[in-house]
């Protein structure tokens, strides 16, 4: 039998390269001949670059940049020599989670550093970028980052304006003779489930904004920034970019890339699942174990369970899919590509203990599910001798 364990991360318990380390310890109690085939995934979130790395035996790189609030920090891409590719979450330089809630300013968030891991990723030979744009704190439509990469963008009086939103709000130029030439040269993969355009009720201010510290009444103003940003930035690369799905990712980031490289916005899931070769590595498998920390509808929408359960249905392999919590409507998943939905708690206890156990747990599910795959395979192993043994009539 063989196994292919393809999870992502179970949030604040597991890494994905732990968690598919769990599904196979749990796999080999019962049966350690059974081969595991390790695969962790993501979907463009936190863990993206973990998940590559390991699939693609690429190395984390340290390099200086700055947070969103523009302090000194030291920041973090994954690359893989061989492939010359970089992988960069942005929530590495500019991450909301880095910065206190008490201090969080979405009108002076910049994503500066952004362009400055990217700056690091090309000085070092990067030809080939993944970007994924989860969990970043600005608002900025990337001004940060065009202006770390040389895009200067000026006042009526042609001076630099002010870092972040509050910046755009005086904006009336932008100059690009400085910005790295490289951009035009080297492929941007955007890694992304958001498909939200930069401007209005579904756009990036009045959606992802008040989680990063806007007032609803800073919406209409951060809005009318972000608007005043396309109408100078739409101009200068002569592209129209406001409305494309997913411009609105990260504060506008994703618009910032549209407009200054040939990016493609793709799901997250899917450029890990072509990034890690999934679905050569799921062809000729028995079963496909794979997971997260919570499973429910919303499952469906292009989170990395699905998006395996389909790379494992292409190839006629039958998927499982674990979770730490197991909504009523999670059911609704089972099918054609998910055969069961798997709970890895034992018992009723409280969060912080179910985030510690996660992995023993996860790794007792795993063992029990294989137990009955073993069974069943046993059962129909002794069925299928018993038939045959049958004379032809006996079997009408």
């Amino acid at each position: 039998m063989r196994i292919v364990c393809a999870p992502d991360s179970f949030k604040e318990s597991m890494t994905s390269v732990e968690a598919a380390e769990a599904m196979a310890r749990g796999i080999h109690r019962v049966d350690p001949t059974i081969s595991c085939e390790l695969v962790p995934m993501a979907d463009g979130g936190e863990g993206t670059t973990e998940a590559l790395i390991s699939a693609l035996h690429g190395e984390w790189v340290e390099a200086p940049c700055h947070d969103a609030l523009d302090r000194p920090t030291i920041g973090r891409f994954g690359f893989v020599t061989g492939r010359r590719l970089a992988i960069i979450e942005v929530a590495e330089a500019v991450g909301l989670a880095q910065i206190d809630p008490t201090e969080r300013d979405i009108w002076a968030a910049t994503s500066r550093g952004v362009g400055e891991l990217i700056l690091s990723a090309l000085d070092r030979g990067a030809t080939e970028f993944i970007m994924g744009l989860g969990g970043s704190a600005t608002n900025d439509a990337g001004t940060g980052m065009l202006a770390a990469l040389g895009a200067r963008f000026l006042d009526r009086d042609r001076r630099p304006v002010p870092v972040g939103a509050r910046g755009l709000t005086s904006l009336v130029s932008v100059d690009l003779t400085s910005l790295d030439p490289r951009l035009r040269t080297v492929k941007f993969r955007i890694a992304s489930d958001v498909s939200n355009p930069l401007l209005g009720d579904r756009g990036a201010s009045a959606v992802y904004g008040p989680q990063k510290g806007a007032e609803p009444s800073d919406v209409p103003e951060l809005d009318a920034a972000l608007a005043r940003w396309a109408d100078v930035v739409e101009l200068a690369f002569d592209r129209s970019v406001r409305k494309i799905p997913g411009a609105g990712a990260a504060g506008g980031l994703g618009a910032a890339f549209a407009a200054a490289t040939e990016a493609t916005m793709e799901s997250g899931v899917e450029v890990v699942t072509d990034a890690v070769g999934l679905r050569d590595r799921i062809a000729g498998a028995d079963w496909v174990f794979t997971g997260e920390g919570g499973v429910d509808r919303q499952t469906a929408s292009g989170k990395t369970p699905w998006g395996v359960a389909q790379a494992a249905r292409a190839e006629g392999v039958p998927a499982i899919i674990f979770g730490g919590r197991i909504s009523d409507d999670a059911y609704e998943l089972i099918g054609d590509a998910v055969v069961a939905v798997v709970p890895i708690l034992r018992q009723m206890t409280d969060l912080p203990t179910a985030l510690l156990e996660g992995s023993a747990n996860l790794e007792r599910a795993a063992a029990t599910v294989t137990r009955l795959l073993a069974a069943r395979t046993r059962s129909d192993r002794v069925a299928g001798q018993w038939t045959s043994e049958l004379p032809a009539r006996s079997r009408l």
